[in-house]
């Protein structure tokens, strides 16, 4: 009598453990740190709780990318990390706040939560009342998401109205340059920096020295590039080139046609292009930064006709 309730004593305890699901959270947490609401240590104690409050559920981890945009999940490293220990049978179910956090990419959406049913997983986001193991999950799951996206769409359009007129107003959106300090959407000159960029086009322009020869030159001068481990051509081809040198200010040199993929583009003429003449102290003057690019024109065109000779 004893040795039979010892073991069914046993088979409820591995009954128990057996229904014990292996738990994560998901969230995409701000980069803005006064936003203590979608803080991650909030969010962690929040899932925490919830979690614990079930007593069939085990929190597996909590998993969070920070500040990165919910429409691609390609450069979710975190997001990736937990879908990879979802198929490896090391997580049960993931909760997650709502479907802008998972992914506002509808095609995402639907390939994550079927890739991970089919592997005995479950999603499910509370805000939407949505667990993904449910019969009519899929059609309000590719509903809800189609709405999120669209709303990450005008979100993205309003974003780039906006830039649009600050850089018509002369905002400068752009990091810091060789010779130029930029805070708080404005330009400032770095002297330090400006006397390398002359000696660049004093160089070029007055001495008659190309940019291979420029480059090597400042290398044996002890003289440090911004960025970089050493000068190249390419990098002093891009100086003599940059109208911001002479105090000019052309924006939108790139371009993002996708908003889903976040991917940047040189603009060729599909967008147009913010000039604004003068719009800060030049390092040269406008005749010097004009020959140079005289100069850098007639050399490229004197290569395009030796090689079609």
């Amino acid at each position: 009598m004893g040795s039979r309730n010892r073991y069914e004593r046993m088979n409820l305890e591995r009954r128990n453990r057996d229904s014990v699901k292996k738990v994560a959270a998901y969230c995409r947490v701000s980069t803005d740190r006064e936003d203590q609401a979608n803080s991650f240590e909030n969010q962690c104690a929040f899932f925490r709780r919830y979690i614990e409050a079930n007593p069939c559920w085990e929190l597996y981890d909590i998993f969070a990318d920070e500040g990165i945009s919910g429409t691609n999940t390609k450069k979710r490293r975190e997001f990736q990390r937990m879908i990879r220990s979802a198929l490896e049978g090391k997580i049960d179910l993931i909760i997650t706040k709502e479907i802008s956090r998972f992914a506002r990419n509808t095609l995402d959406s639907i390939y994550y939560t079927r890739e991970l049913k089919a592997h005995g997983v479950g999603v499910i986001f509370m805000s939407d009342n949505i667990n993904t193991l449910d019969p009519d999950a899929e059609l309000r799951l590719a509903i809800l998401s189609s709405i999120a996206q669209e709303e990450s769409r005008k979100t993205s359009e309003r974003v780039k109205w906006g830039q649009k007129r600050r850089m018509e107003q002369g905002v400068v959106f752009g990091r810091s340059m060789l010779g130029y300090d930029v805070r708080g959407g404005r330009m400032f000159l770095n002297e330090e920096g400006a006397g390398t960029v002359r000696l660049i086009f004093q160089k070029f322009v007055l001495e008659g020295k190309g940019t291979h020869t420029i480059a090597r030159e400042l290398k044996q001068e002890g003289i440090t590039p911004m960025r970089g481990k050493e000068w190249q051509n390419s990098v002093i081809l891009r100086i003599l080139r940059n109208e911001k040198y002479c105090g000019d200010l052309v924006q939108k040199k790139t371009y993002t046609p996708d908003y889903l993929t976040h991917e940047k583009k040189y603009n060729r003429g599909q967008e147009e292009f913010i000039i604004l003449r003068d719009h800060h102290e030049p390092i040269v003057s406008r005749e010097l930064f004009e020959e140079a690019n005289r100069m850098l024109d007639e050399r490229a065109n004197t290569r395009k006709n030796r090689h079609k000779a």
